[in-house]
């Protein structure tokens, strides 16, 4: 099973080719899977029904107890086959539904295989968890679906529609998994069900399951989706809305229904709503005049009617609804099937516009007037034996006094009643002769111009096997009746009768004059509706309107709360911060009670003495600073004082580190400040200097009480305590910090890394305003030669050429892109220091990366020194030099370092070890000696590059782009201050 759903992923991963290659011919590929998911169900199910349960499992997430795992019930065996046979028809009809290699076909095949896997997956899923997981895939591959015609206003408004109720249902659901899965300590179904869970905590849990059972079936109130979903192409609705999709919930419910349906609730809920829907639906299916809303307006009523029987929850109910699942998953694919070969070939499915189509396409309309035949429940088909067992079931539950079992009875009856009407309009509207339509006028006789074979095969086996089934019944009840014995065979109180069987004479017994007087009166309401116009409103607004009401609700919310809360100040954005911080630290600190401890030592070095001081004088001074660039000047003093203390505190690494990242902060905020006002409140002038004074004071105080009292509250030993030891033992290293960024806390490291590169993006796309691709060394300013002669450079009245380029005196260049660089702005001495020291540097850097696992340094602390290497080289030589050190563009070194780290992470799953497992190989070299290499290395290698990727386009950005912003701005005229 768990071999299966990977091959519908993979067989997935190549349709799209397979679609590119042969067309409409790889629908074939395709449904061939989908068939050998059925066969191999098929040979599975001796032995599901012997009892001899198959099950699969593979621990996913162990520390959640959650597994991907698989189970094969009768239920969850009767599903399969459903979603694979009907699955493997509905591909194959696709093969002549979509003649033509239509746009984005090979998109559409992937999705609809993809989903019939997800399907698969759905219902043989013994974990609650994986369960709402398949259950939200096959959301999101429905909205594809549904959306495929995605050039249409109404296909997307109908896909996210649809994708938005089931996800609300299944978010609701989710609440419920939660609170059922904590409260039996389990997540898995087979001994959730087995345990029988009782109390409140359970009873909200089965309520909460029941909302996203009914948001995805379509019951009411969130009936209204699935005929607006008839937008899809028809093979999605024969599948997703007939077979498969709308099963979903119905399958849940049945899941739960044998062993909670007793619960407080339970039946009121699925009962209720379940009646409702069924005549609803089969009212709103009266007054349709196009054949495919017809049809879902009758899926609806469909599905009232399987909340009802399957939710009921005693023995018989629970056989008469899986065989109404089972039927009404082969009637209606096989009337969407027919459906779409009627647009297919007419391009309509207006019931106006038809008419003798029976005449001249008999088998279309004998497969049509046989399914509907099952959906209206006349014999000899499997709808007429499972409409007849769930009125038993129903009467005599009814006939003991349980009032919902009245109310059941009552209701199906009358939703019969419907069904046989607008099942009559059906085969009338589409196949019969008609002198009027139903608007008074007549239609134009229909011109068949014939089907091909294959066109007709799926819709032909479905409609045959609503016949088989009928006539079998009785093996058909010997297959289904194992999953009906899980029920009670009655509600408490009432008496309980002899079970049940599925077969198509039981004699002259009360269901069977209940179905004939359903059936009389449905061809009754038929005859009394058909030249009526139904359309108008009953009511003044419907489901659909609320559903529309509800988002320009929220649409108005959005943008009166956006209004109020977005005022386009950034202090008053920062002071709610510090506000709300201030607030929610302080009443947990009063509400912590009399019981803080504190130990606080005036200083631990005499060091501290004189450093602090100048780091509060520092901050104060920054406060009062006029200008913007001495206010960053003292800020990095605070800073730099913070690395003093890190040093002489025992912790070389944080030092080295804190005096990088301030180094590189104030070259940052020193290229931003040349595009700002230089002097504070120039162009907007500080205001509120009290209130906010006193916010930093709050701020302060408050931070400054968090820190002591947190340090004072530990009740254990810290962890780090053991850091050493697991430093070397499972990292191999001596260095800690390094260690544990690398090694023992590397999914930290591998996050930091992604808000790396997210911030080097967005400072990129905030400050480039057409092209983010480096392009300097390819300007006509700078030439580009190969070889050493990219240095030899002479100057001459027309710019900068090669040496070989003509005569003249020649001389070295310390920097190429020095000479680009305004006379009065340039510094020899400069230029020839950052030249003799660049490539130290980069060695100094690549030493501290490859030493950081046992002594100071690391993959960090060596990209930045890297990326103060290409600082030097842009102060002294300006845009063009730093194009000229750095050739490559940062997206690619950003892009190759954290491909690395993932590399370190997915590796070990090969061989069967956590992500970020770490190994080492020891070995005696000649000349070298004794080398140890551990592979955490290759993940420090990543960090490197993201690192020196993000200071580079840093650079580029706020650097070399905004010089030449600067520049085209001065060109024109432009001041830049």
């Amino acid at each position: 099973m768990l071999v299966f759903l990977g091959v519908f992923a993979a067989a997935a991963l190549i349709l799209p080719w397979l679609v590119h290659r042969l067309g409409a011919r790889a629908f074939f590929f395709a449904a061939a899977v989908s068939a050998g998911a059925f066969v191999y169900t098929v040979i599975l199910g001796p032995g599901v029904l012997a009892g001899n349960i198959p099950f699969e499992s593979y621990d996913w997430i162990p520390p959640l107890g959650i597994e991907l795992s698989m189970r094969m019930t009768t239920l969850s065996w009767v599903l399969a086959l459903v979603v694979t046979g009907v699955g493997a028809l509905v591909l194959l009809y696709c093969r002549w539904y979509f003649r033509d290699n239509a746009e984005g076909l090979g998109q559409f095949a992937a999705v609809l295989l993809a989903f019939a896997g997800a399907m698969y997956g759905l219902v043989l899923t013994d974990d609650l968890v994986v369960l709402v997981m398949f259950w939200e895939v096959t959301s999101v591959l429905s909205y594809l679906l549904i959306g495929y015609y995605h050039r249409r206003g109404a296909s997307r408004r109908s896909a996210l529609q649809a994708l938005l109720v089931t996800t609300l249902g299944g978010l609701v659901m989710l609440i419920g998994v939660v609170l059922l899965v904590v409260d039996t300590g389990t997540s898995s179904i087979s001994e959730i069900l087995a345990a029988r869970p009782e109390g409140p905590v359970v009873v909200a849990s089965l309520v909460l399951l029941l909302v996203g059972a009914l948001s995805k079936s379509a019951v009411f109130p969130f009936h209204f989706w699935l005929p607006g979903a008839m937008t899809a192409p028809t093979p999605v609705s024969a599948y997703l809305h007939a077979a498969a999709m709308v099963k979903a919930g119905i399958y849940l419910i049945a899941l739960f229904a044998p062993f909670e349906a007793n619960e407080p609730g339970w039946r009121p809920i699925v009962v209720s709503l379940g009646v409702f829907t069924m005549l609803l639906g089969g009212f709103q299916a009266l007054r349709e005049t196009d054949l495919k809303r017809l049809l879902a307006f009758g899926t609806v009523s469909q599905l009232g009617f399987l909340t009802v029987i399957l939710g009921y929850g005693v023995r018989d109910t629970a056989l008469a609804g899986l065989a109404l699942l089972l039927s009404h998953a082969l009637f209606k694919s096989a009337l969407f099937l027919v459906v779409g070969i009627i647009d297919r070939q007419l391009a309509t499915r207006n019931i106006g516009e038809l008419s003798g189509l029976g005449r001249q396409a008999p088998v279309l309309a004998t497969l049509s007037i046989v399914a509907v035949a099952s959906m209206a429940g006349l014999p000899p088909t499997i709808g007429f034996v499972a409409k007849e067992t769930a009125l038993t079931a129903l009467l005599h539950q009814a006939q003991g006094g349980e009032a919902w079992a009245i109310v059941g009875i009552l209701g199906v009856a009358a939703g019969s009643a419907l069904t046989m009407a607008y099942g009559i309009r059906f085969v009338w509207g589409a196949f019969w002769t008609k002198r009027t339509g139903p608007d008074g006028a007549p239609p134009k006789r229909t011109e068949w111009p014939g089907a091909p074979a294959g066109f007709l095969a799926a819709p032909l086996i479905l409609s045959a096997l609503t016949l088989v089934a009928g006539l079998a019944a009785p093996a058909v009840d010997t297959v289904l009746a194992t999953y009906a014995d899980e029920a009670p065979l009655a509600t408490p109180g009432v008496a309980e009768p002899e079970p049940y069987y599925l077969a198509l004479w039981h004699g002259l017994e009360p269901a069977l004059f209940i179905s004939l007087g359903t059936i009389a009166l449905g061809a009754a309401i038929f005859w009394a509706t058909v030249r009526k116009d139904l359309s108008r409103r009953v009511l003044p607004f419907e489901a659909f309107d609320v559903y529309n009401a509800v988002l320009r609700g929220i649409a108005r919310l959005s943008v009166a709360t956006t209004t109020f809360t977005q005022r386009g100040s950034l202090p008053v954005y920062i002071g709610t911060i510090f506000i709300v911080f201030v607030v929610a630290e302080a009443t947990a600190l009063i509400m912590g009670g009399p019981d803080w401890r504190a130990d606080v030592d005036l200083f631990q070095d005499p060091a501290q003495l004189a450093i602090a001081p100048v780091m509060i004088i520092a901050g104060l001074i920054a406060v009062r600073a006029k200008k913007r660039y001495t206010g960053v000047v003292l800020v990095s003093v605070t800073g730099l004082g913070m690395a003093t203390l890190f040093a002489i505190s025992g912790a070389p690494d944080l030092a080295l580190t804190q005096i990088l990242i301030e180094t590189v902060t104030l070259i940052a905020f020193a290229l931003v400040l040349r595009r700002i006002p230089s002097r504070m409140g120039e162009h907007n002038a500080s205001v509120a200097a009290i209130p906010r004074a006193l916010v930093a004071g709050a701020v302060g105080i408050t931070m400054m009480a968090v820190a002591v009292i947190a340090t004072g509250a530990r009740l254990q030993d810290p962890v780090s305590v053991a850091w050493p030891d697991l430093a070397y033992e499972l990292g191999h290293g001596r260095n800690v910090v390094n260690v544990a960024l690398v090694d023992i806390r590397g999914w930290d490291t591998m996050g930091e890394l992604g808000v790396l590169i997210l911030a080097a993006t967005g400072v990129a796309s905030l400050v480039f305003v057409t092209d983010r691709k480096d392009n300097l060394t390819a300007t006509n300013a700078l030439p580009r030669v190969g070889g050493r002669d990219r240095r030899l450079l002479v100057e001459t009245p027309s710019g900068v050429k090669p040496r070989n380029a003509g005569s003249g005196r020649q001389r070295m260049a310390w920097l190429v892109g020095g000479q680009q660089v305004r006379p009065e702005n340039r510094s020899i001495l400069l230029e020839v220091i950052v030249r003799i020291l660049f490539h130290s540097i980069i060695i100094v850097s690549l030493y501290l990366l490859f030493a950081g696992h046992n002594l100071p340094g690391g993959g960090f602390a060596g990209g930045l020194v890297a990326g103060m290497a290409l600082v030097m080289r842009y102060v002294a030589g300006g845009r063009y030099e730093l194009g000229v050190a750095a050739p490559t563009d940062a997206g690619r070194l950003l892009g190759v370092g954290m491909s690395i780290a993932v590399g370190c992470a997915i590796v070990p799953l090969l061989f069967g070890a956590p992500p970020l497992t770490s190994t080492w190989f020891e070995a005696e070299l000649p000349i070298l000696g004794h080398v140890e290499f551990v592979t955490s290395t290759l993940f420090d290698v990543g960090v490197y590059l993201v690192v020196v990727g993000l200071v580079l386009d840093v650079l580029r950005s706020l650097g070399a782009e905004v010089d030449r912003q600067m520049q085209r701005s001065k060109a024109r005229g432009v001041s830049v201050s």
